[in-house]
């Protein structure tokens, strides 16, 4: 692929968040190539994009949970740099931890966490070599949101905010733009994949995978580090900022709290 605007990177990409993200990334110009397990979709989606935006579109079937699968993806990033990588591979898990059982949160562990990660610092590596490039972790919103129904879940997301926060400040002088982004609820096949009714959380509190991605992209474009395409009040997220670092500030005093000391 020779494409000047060089190629996108989209995992997840068979349908919803990942699918949209493919459109309006063709829609811009750059290549393609699409990651995901189901190849029926892919190849659907791959002919569609091809012939409405005149790009090259490639795919790859792979279950990034596997890490023989992983290596693959990795090695192309490592040979042949990407422009853009959206790591939106993700699984949920959903429901009490223990009936869910181990291998399912481990499953869920080796897709959120050991996946995004060992993409993240492959496509990195990439960027590199040009000096530029656009990573964007998908995230959420549970990632402040503990839940009794979805411990992996939402420490996942909490690991995949953390550490795409840690990235920006490592490359704060680069022209590489990193940028987590945190949905809500939105209207995929989510939780359907996870034996669940999207009246888990009421009509009102779901946005489209359309309107998710084109705030998503606007906030990139715009040079935000961390969008959330719901929040109405950004005072909220300086609130949220102001309190981390008053406690960070606090906790490294170097000294135990008055509380816990013997009288």
């Amino acid at each position: 692929m020779s494409n000047p605007q060089g190629v996108a990177v989209v995992t997840g990409a068979s349908s919803g968040i990942g699918a949209t993200y493919a459109d309006r990334l063709a829609a811009q110009g750059y290549d393609l190539l699409l990651v995901a397990r189901r190849a029926d979709r892919l190849a659907e989606l791959a002919a569609r994009l091809s012939a409405q935006y005149g790009v090259q579109v490639e795919t790859l079937v792979l279950d990034l949970s596997d890490a023989s699968d992983l290596a693959r993806l990795e090695a192309r990033l490592q040979a042949e740099p990407a422009a853009v990588l959206i790591n939106n591979a993700g699984v949920g898990a959903l429901g009490p931890t223990a009936a869910t059982g181990a291998d399912a949160q481990e499953a869920l562990i080796r897709l959120n966490i050991v996946a995004l990660t060992r993409l993240s610092l492959a496509a990195l590596a990439g960027f590199g070599t040009s000096g530029e490039g656009a990573l964007v972790n998908i995230a959420s919103v549970l990632a402040y949101g503990p839940s009794a129904g979805g411990a992996s879940y939402s420490g996942s997301k909490a690991y995949v905010l953390n550490f795409t926060r840690s990235l920006q400040q490592e490359y704060a002088d680069s022209r590489i733009r990193i940028q987590a982004v945190l949905p809500g609820p939105i209207r995929t096949e989510f939780f359907k994949a996870q034996g669940l009714p999207d009246s888990i959380f009421p009509d009102t509190a779901y946005i489209s995978a359309d309107a998710l991605v084109d705030a998503a992209l606007a906030g990139l474009a715009k040079g935000e580090q961390i969008t959330v395409p719901t929040l109405v009040s950004p005072a909220l997220w300086d609130d949220i900022e102001g309190k981390r670092l008053a406690f960070l500030g606090e906790v490294i005093g170097g000294r135990v709290a008055e509380r816990y000391l013997q009288t």
